[in-house]
């Protein structure tokens, strides 16, 4: 089955989410806090500073967002260059203001951090660096050379050479970590947001198909009326035709073309119901319907449950939720996709559990993956072999996130594990395990026959005649 087909979203298209005006607002804000910091430097403590070229700094960011305010318009939307074009001004702006009053003698040289942080957060990986390097090199210039701070009587502010070195190296690891960390977290966010999305596709899919299901039922029934009015009336006509032969052949056709219509229907009926009670069914019959698309793709897949579970009229009857399905045909496709030979579906129940386990004799799940299968976009790069082994095959790393995402809605847990050593080197085959699944449910959540899930039934009356 094939992933969902949707348009997974990279950095350079996310960064184009942004608003001009929202960059507009946030350097007014930079503005007037670089203009009070001034006014206060000077007129309070009296500092002698560079006024006209403080100003001229402060002056071509005012000129520039006027030029973008009245340029664009109000609905713009910044491209990846654009944005890295505005962090970078912003950063080198704000580098030359420190370069005037005392570089990192200045304690807001803390501020260098803000377009790394901004960057880290929705440019791509390589803007991401090429700003942080920007940083780190305007932090290094203005630890040696700047303006020094003076005072009204001409006395130099500064701080000692090792506390200005130690402010150099907090800043370079900050700008480092930080940049770092936003990255991290905010592709976090992303990927799970994709992930995400595409989970909620796979399930509308699944959902819209049992839809239909019932769509076509219910129209099998309808028309199933009609279609037998006009077969009695064609068999009536035949037999009142019978010496106009060619009248007669038609009133057979009809009756013909009605029988055909009748076993369409009758397919079409058997392959949708929505009745109440077939939205329930015994639990390796559900398990047989998720599986059934990849049954024949060349692996044999064996159908087991455990002899202690009871005999099949104990078989719980569990929901048909397309969770589940849509759910258990990714574990059984990922089984298929890596088994050589075949894959193993194993059932238990108990009074309150019910587990299944999908295990196929491939060569298992990475060892160094292991802990981390469910998470999204979580692949391994191919190798060689696998490219031999498997040349059809590109996923996008969702197929079991999805599956983890839909199971775990409807009350399970999964469990991840190998069978066997996946380096081993042995060729046996029967007892051979690679990956296996464990999916556990308690029992109340999906039992049809219990708790809130139980289907309503009428006690039985009597017939009278």
């Amino acid at each position: 089955m094939a992933q969902p087909d949707i348009g997974l979203l990279t950095g350079q298209q996310r960064s184009n989410w942004i608003r001009l005006r929202t960059m507009i607002l946030l350097r007014w804000v930079a503005i007037v806090g670089q203009l009070v910091a001034l006014t206060v430097a000077q007129r309070m403590y009296g500092l002698q500073l560079e006024l006209g070229l403080c100003y001229l700094a402060v002056g071509v960011s005012v000129i520039g967002n006027l030029i973008a305010i009245f340029v664009f318009p109000e609905n713009k939307r910044l491209t990846e260059r654009e944005n890295l074009l505005m962090v970078l001004f912003d950063l080198l702006q704000l580098g030359f203001l420190l370069f005037l009053t005392g570089g990192l003698n200045n304690p807001f040289a803390l501020l260098m951090l803000g377009p790394v942080t901004i960057s880290a957060a929705v440019l791509t990986t390589r803007s991401t660096v090429l700003v942080a390097a920007t940083a780190i090199v305007i932090v290094t210039v203005l630890s040696e050379y700047h303006l020094p701070l003076r005072t009204e009587q001409g006395y130099l502010l500064r701080i000692p050479d090792l506390f200005v070195f130690g402010n150099w190296i907090a800043l370079v690891i900050a700008i480092c970590f930080i940049g770092l960390y936003s990255r991290r977290v905010t592709s976090e966010i992303h990927s799970m947001s994709d992930a995400l999305s595409a989970t909620q596709q796979a399930l509308s899919r699944e959902q819209k198909l049992t839809d239909l299901g019932g769509v076509v039922a219910a129209a099998a029934h309808e028309l199933g009326t009609p279609l037998a009015t006009i077969k009695l009336t064609s068999a009536e006509l035949i037999e009142e035709l019978e010496h106009m032969p060619e009248l007669r052949d038609d009133a057979a056709l009809i009756r013909e073309q009605a029988d055909r219509c009748r076993d369409i229907l009758r397919d079409m009926g058997r392959a949708g119901k929505d009745d109440l009670h077939l939205r329930q069914a015994p639990l390796m019959t559900v398990v047989q319907e998720a599986a059934e698309p990849h049954t024949h793709r060349g692996k044999l897949v064996e159908y087991t449950h455990d002899p202690d579970a009871g005999d099949e009229i104990d078989q719980p009857a569990i929901l048909r939720q397309p969770e589940i399905i849509h759910g258990l045909r990714n574990l059984v496709q990922n089984a298929v996709d890596f088994a050589r030979s075949t894959v193993w579906i194993e059932a238990h129940w108990t009074a309150d559990i019910i587990t299944l386990r999908i295990m196929d004799d491939g060569r298992g799940f990475p060892p160094q993956l292991l802990g981390r299968i469910g998470d999204p976009f979580v692949r391994r790069r191919k190798t060689t072999t696998d490219r031999q082994e498997r040349p059809e095959y590109e996923g996008m790393g969702l197929g079991l996130f999805i599956a983890k995402t839909l199971l775990e809605r409807s009350g399970a847990e999964l469990t991840f594990a190998n069978g066997t050593d996946p380096y081993s080197t042995s060729t046996s085959t029967a007892h051979h395990l690679g990956a296996i699944v464990e999916v556990t449910w308690p029992r109340g959540k999906v039992d049809a026959r219990v708790g809130e899930n139980a289907l309503p039934q009428r006690a039985n009356e009597q017939f009278r005649i």
